[in-house]
């Protein structure tokens, strides 16, 4: 059996290409919408790709189902309580998928979504949004959080029955938005989990249903449209990104913090290519409604920025610049900076991680807003009074300021640094416990 595991860094999801060497046929599970890659390793491989499986609709990102169905004929399958609007072939749990000499067999897991399953194959277990390393994906993306919550914690036990030694292949990694607490571990065992993955820890039913529906991670920006995508009419390719005289549009600036600060256009946003979780932060701060022109220092880089919003569902694309006039500046703050406008009193800074991390210790006099909503607040803090965003590393400091910027706010980021550096000069964080945070 040839077994290819493929991770999206920038959302932190997994797809998988399995093949059976002596036929030449292969399946992919959960591809993303850039096809381009399992099409190629099949290639290198000798094998040719006769089946899609899908564990459940995917809320975060699109799958590539459509495009493998349109452009290579290749039929899909997912469980029927996936109600989708395309022709497929349907899963039901003990059912065994054959991909030549393999036998894939197929564990109905409701939980994360009513239709999602597992897919186990030779000691392997691909948990699609199940059970993840060191957590369990979230219930409460597409039922109630306690409905999702109680089914999620029959099937992990279900999973659980299975033997120690089998691996567990998920769906999702690090930097994902479907669970809290996930490792970096790209792979595990049933064993291993059994001994480390925190959602494993509660003994009884009630106590898991209250911890899982509480969950506190921002819902993925594009929800509503991936499920959408990914539940209606198969999506062909995207056209080939053209290049622009002059923005269509919203200006998404992909160049880095520094490049943006030393000169942009007006009303740019900008999201930098190298600081990943492109299409998510992107997701938070532009109009899904509005057509995008990408601002890129080079066009390869404007590409792969245009790859990163098609995949959470932001289709709408223009083109792309890489010649603009950038007369606007911000002069972005440092620590130094920062302690001497704090003892004058002379900014209001404003907070903009998630509401665990400032728990844990953010500066005192400081105002929370994440990253992701500051626009709500412009007018606000369009009062006179400069602003100063921060947040752990800069990256979404950076993301914030330029949203304010764009807003008409007089904002300047943290970019180099963040609130533990602030605790490293000596100055005392505030921390907040909240009713029932252990």
């Amino acid at each position: 059996m040839i077994f290819l595991q493929r991770v999206d860094d920038d959302l932190g999801c997994a797809s998988y290409l399995i093949g059976d060497e002596d036929s030449g046929e292969a399946a992919v599970v959960d591809p993303a919408y850039a096809i381009e890659p399992y099409l190629e390793e099949a290639e290198r491989a000798g094998l040719r790709i006769v089946r899609v499986l899908e564990t459940h609709t995917h809320a975060d990102h699109v799958s590539g189902h459509g495009r493998l169905a349109l452009e290579h004929g290749v039929p899909v399958s997912v469980h029927p309580l996936a109600e989708p609007e395309y022709p497929f072939d349907p899963v039901e749990d003990g059912q065994e998928v054959l991909v030549g000499s393999l036998s894939i067999r197929v564990l109905h897991t409701p939980g994360h979504r009513p239709e999602h399953c597992c897919y186990l194959v030779e000691g392997r277990l691909l948990t699609g949004d199940s059970l993840l390393i060191g957590d369990a994906a979230r219930p409460d993306l597409a039922v109630g959080a306690e409905e999702g919550a109680e089914n999620l914690f029959h099937s992990l036990q279900r999973l659980l029955e299975l033997p120690d030694e089998t691996e567990v292949d998920p769906g999702h990694t690090g930097g994902s938005l479907c669970a809290a607490g996930i490792s970096g571990d790209r792979t595990s065992t049933i064993g291993s989990e059994k001994q480390t993955n925190h959602a494993l820890a509660f003994g009884n039913l009630q106590e898991f249903v209250a911890h899982s529906s509480a969950i506190a991670a921002p819902r993925p920006p594009t929800v509503d449209r991936c499920v959408a995508l990914n539940r209606g009419p198969f999506l062909a390719a995207q056209p080939p990104l053209e290049l622009l005289g002059s923005a269509k549009g919203q200006l998404l600036d992909v160049r880095s913090a520094e490049a943006y600060a030393a000169g942009h256009a007006h009303g740019a946003l900008n999201v930098p290519l190298e600081s990943g979780s492109v299409g998510t932060k992107a997701g938070f701060v532009l109009d899904h409604d509005e057509p995008v022109t990408i601002h890129a220092s080079v066009a390869e880089d404007a590409r792969e920025a245009a790859r990163r919003l098609n995949a959470v569902g932001l289709l709408d694309v223009a083109g792309y610049v890489l010649e603009l006039e950038t007369p606007e500046r911000i002069e972005p703050v440092g620590i130094d900076e920062l302690e001497s406008l704090v003892e004058q009193d002379a900014v209001e800074v404003v907070d903009v991680r998630e509401t665990d991390e400032r728990d844990e210790g953010y500066i005192p006099g400081s105002r929370h807003i994440p990253y992701r909503i500051v626009r709500a607040f412009s007018e606000e803090l369009e009062n006179g009074r400069p602003v100063v965003t921060i947040c752990s590393s800069g990256a979404r400091a950076g993301v914030a300021a330029s949203v304010l910027v764009a807003e008409g706010v007089n904002a300047r980021p943290v970019l180099d640094g963040g609130v533990d550096d602030w605790e490293k000069r000596g100055h005392q964080l505030t921390s907040f416990r909240r009713c029932g945070s252990g």
